[in-house]
């Protein structure tokens, strides 16, 4: 496949002030035009037909850390639509990022590839973090088309897989898609229909608005469910923590052009929510990204002046600090990694020699 170009120069790169001339018409003609919804991709005979007309492979990774109540039940019901029934998927592969509660043990018995990111790609050290298994799964997941879903989510649907790669093979203009839906969140042990996504409305998508508004129609920016072309994701770095999804977006838009990017309604999406002292780390992440890329923007080192510390006010009894370090690390495109370029030689050998044969 032959890898796209960058798109045009990024309108706001070294120029201080520019994003603010970023035209409201242009985010409304882009959300127009980009924005799918999964049932549009529904009829699976016709996307198999689709993808075997373009000549592609399609891998999902699950990234998971402690999701045993969870993973099962989401393997079981993507593979039987997915694999079974329907030969959409070419395979199902878990990246487990060093989880105590017997997920791994879980994905094992269930008959999936199962990793521990440490052991993929030991020669270039390991950090911790979803960024960091996702970076790594590039090396393991054999697909043209790579797509990654949350292992934690309760009402999974095969929807969540084909509606992140229908617009990939329908729309060869687009290169990466976002997930979105609604996110009910229980407050008080009543289920509110919204108030989920926290983090989203009060740190990521105020930063995007603020400073790169070519992405403020991204509805669900730190979705963990989306997807993308190989050669894209393989030319992009990736943070290895919370940042990860918030700097692909960023690089994508840097690198490709926002119209590379879609974003597809996967209707309710329902998970544990999580309370808000891990939320605030997660913000703190988050918000290391963003000024990162916009230091490199306007060309100032922004992260000499920040701080990889934050102090959490400790909850119940006596008021405390609790002081928790937390840096976000740039792992570089793992298209400069050289065991990776030589797996994906044999890979694609292989499958030039397959359909010789064929």
């Amino acid at each position: 496949m032959t890898a796209p170009s960058p798109g045009p120069p990024h309108p706001g790169r070294g120029r201080p002030g520019a994003a603010r001339n970023w035209p409201a018409a242009a985010s409304d003609a882009w959300f127009a035009g980009h924005t799918f919804d999964a049932e549009e991709f529904g009829d699976l005979d016709a996307l198999l037909a689709l993808k075997r007309a373009r000549g592609v492979t399609i891998s999902l990774g699950l990234p998971a850390l402690n999701e045993q109540p969870t993973i099962g039940r989401e393997i079981q019901i993507l593979r039987r639509a997915l694999i079974d029934e329907v030969p959409f998927l070419d395979e199902i592969v878990v990246i487990d990022s060093g989880s105590v509660d017997g997920t791994a043990e879980v994905a094992r018995g269930l008959g999936v590839p199962t990793y521990h990111h440490a052991e993929i790609l030991p020669g270039e050290g390991t950090y911790s973090g979803k960024g960091e298994s996702l970076w790594k799964s590039l090396h393991v997941l054999r697909g043209d088309l790579v797509a990654w879903v949350d292992t934690d989510i309760r009402n999974i649907h095969p929807k969540f897989v084909y509606g992140l790669i229908g617009p990939l093979l329908r729309e060869p203009r687009i290169g990466y898609v976002k997930g979105f839906y609604r996110r009910p969140i229980r407050l008080g042990g009543r289920r509110a229909e919204s108030g989920g996504g926290r983090v989203t409305e009060l740190t990521a998508r105020p930063l995007l608005n603020l400073f790169f508004p070519e992405l403020a129609g991204l509805i669900q920016p730190l979705a963990g469910e989306y997807a993308g072309r190989r050669e894209i994701l393989e030319q992009l770095p990736f943070f290895t923590g919370y940042g990860v999804e918030i700097g692909l977006l960023i690089d994508v838009l840097r690198r490709f052009g926002l119209d590379q990017i879609g974003q597809v309604n996967l209707g309710s999406r329902l998970h544990r929510n999580r309370d808000l002292t891990p939320l605030s780390v997660m913000a703190f992440a988050i918000a290391q990204v963003v000024m990162t890329r916009v230091g490199e923007r306007i060309r100032a080192p922004l992260g000499a002046w920040m701080h990889t510390a934050i102090n959490l006010v400790t909850p119940g009894g006596a008021l405390s600090l609790e002081r928790r370090e937390v840096r976000e690390r740039e792992r570089p495109p793992i298209m400069t990694v050289p065991e990776y370029r030589r797996r994906r030689a044999l890979i694609e050998a292989a499958g030039r020699a397959a359909t010789g044969a064929r």
